[in-house]
């Protein structure tokens, strides 16, 4: 076989600790099955941490909002409830959503309700004193019919765009450039109508500030977003709106393999299995939309960057960093300038490090006769740890149930497989690479995943279980645990007051 193309996860503390507790580890799966997520709590509020230390590095203030769609966690949303209230709040997507940050201990002015908003959600919403994030014309009128129905209190709002043009020239001058479509959010060319409707309705709501939403990890042009949303507060504080805010969404990201050099390694690799140049990498060849055209690649590889040296806190603070292409002052300074406030929406950015996916070997075999890569079938499904699914490749950390035995081989390529009766379910579509073959009843944790992979795509097909969420805490040199829906951050997991 090859020299093995790892991609091994990066691991931080406390998560590497847990990871070392093996045993711990194991009698949490013994006990509540596999799959089985395991949260780290006091993580996401040293995450809520980071970006605030990002925040006064730029003499900024605004608030820090967990986009729960990340997780569905009440472990995470209950400890997030527990930090300054001026300091994190939450974006709830759902009426669901909303109603379980509610029961975790966020107070409405703490919430900041986007996504695709039916009656209810917004009834809710203004009932409980939330600032709506607003995608369109339609949406506030919805929502103002609802205020004046019912009689509730003017309802704060933030107008979410998209589409953005912006000249590459200095000044004004040089290539129009459009960001890329959303389905969020109104065209900034139409913002003139959307403040209009602010102002005929300005009984029911009151206009606090501007958001965009861009499906891009591109920093220039979350860059010439920003830049444009401070141009257009200048424009609405002239027609006699006090908006104060600039949300500027998500998307900051996540570094999941450790050595770059690896992540190279392998990508190039996967370009040079398509062509044939060497043996597959993947299960029946699959290109991760890459293919081979005459000898030549084509497509684009539809791959999450599995190591980014700049994710997260370093991202935002890359981005206020960044100059602007007009004003040519960096967001940040240009936010501090016109006093506005900065809000940001990081879902798996915030559960970086947070949590990690335990699942049960169950059966090891050959993929054939003569063959050197093995199928290794997992106690979960393809949804219980859907990395995959949102192009994230990382190797899972195999905790062997006992010592090594002398027939071990040394690194061996495996396809996991998932627990359901479908060709479909693959836990990973690549051949994975580990320090030696797995036998039943060993464990693969898989890191990382409470950001969208734990739960976002977890169901109950063929009535397999879903996995259950336990929250763990370090105490002295051993780890206690309590099911997610029992931690409270006023007490220690298991129950003890804190």
């Amino acid at each position: 076989m090859d020299v093995p193309l790892y991609l091994r996860p990066r691991v931080d503390p406390p998560l590497a600790s847990l990871l070392g507790a093996a045993p711990f580890l194991r009698s949490l799966v013994d006990a509540l099955g596999s799959p089985l997520n395991v949260l780290l709590p006091e993580s996401v509020a040293a995450n809520a941490e980071r970006f605030r230390a990002v925040y006064r590095r730029h003499h900024l203030a605004g608030r820090v909002y967990f986009a729960h769609k990340a997780n569905r966690s009440s472990a995470l949303v209950r400890r997030l409830a527990a930090e300054a209230p001026a300091a994190v709040g939450v974006d709830v997507a759902s009426l669901d959503e909303l109603r379980h940050a509610l029961s975790c201990g966020f107070t409405g002015d703490r919430v900041m309700a986007t996504g695709p908003k039916d009656r209810e959600f917004l009834w809710l919403a203004a009932r409980v004193g939330a600032t709506v994030n607003l995608d369109s014309v339609r949406e506030l009128e919805q929502l103002a019919g609802l205020v004046r129905k019912y009689g509730l209190s003017r309802v704060d709002v933030l107008a979410r765009l998209s589409g953005f043009e912006s000249a590459a020239g200095h000044g004004g001058a040089g290539t129009r450039m459009l960001s890329r479509r959303s389905r969020f959010g109104t065209p900034a060319g139409e913002v003139e109508g959307l403040l209009a409707a602010v102002e005929r309705h300005a009984d029911a709501v009151e206009l606090t500030g501007l958001a965009y939403h861009l499906d891009t990890t591109g920093l220039e042009e979350k860059g010439r977003a920003l830049e444009q949303c401070v141009l257009l507060m200048d424009r609405c504080r002239a027609r006699g709106l006090a908006p104060r805010a600039v949300d500027i969404g998500g998307g900051f990201g996540v570094g999941y393999v450790a050595d770059a050099e690896e992540w190279e390694r392998w990508t190039t690799a996967l370009s040079e299995a398509v062509l044939g140049g060497r043996p597959p990498l993947t299960w029946r060849g699959h290109g991760y939309g890459l293919r081979n055209e005459g000898g030549t690649v084509r497509g684009s590889v539809a791959l999450y960057p599995g190591h980014r040296p700049d994710a997260g806190p370093g991202y935002l603070d890359e981005l206020l960093s960044l100059p602007a292409p007009v004003l040519g002052r960096g967001p940040g300074t240009l936010l501090l300038e016109h006093l506005h406030d900065l809000h940001i929406e990081p879902g798996r950015s915030l559960v970086d490090q947070c949590g990690l996916s335990l699942a049960r070997v169950l059966d090891v075999r050959r993929t054939g006769e003569d063959s050197e890569t093995y199928l290794v079938r997992l106690g979960m499904n393809a949804g219980d740890v859907s990395l995959e699914e949102h192009g994230v490749l990382v190797d899972p950390v195999l905790l062997p149930r006992g010592g090594p035995e002398e027939d071990d081989e040394g690194p061996v390529g495996v396809h996991l497989v998932g627990n359901l009766c479908l060709e479909a379910d693959l836990i990973t579509r690549r051949l994975v690479f580990l320090p030696r073959l797995p036998r039943a009843g060993d464990l693969l944790a898989f890191v990382n995943t409470a950001g969208y992979a734990m739960d976002f795509h977890a169901h109950h097909a063929q009535r397999q279980p879903l996995a259950r969420t336990v929250a763990v805490e370090k105490e002295g040199d051993s780890w206690r645990w309590c099911l997610d829906e029992d931690y409270w951050p006023i007490t220690h997991p298991g129950g003890t007051p804190a």
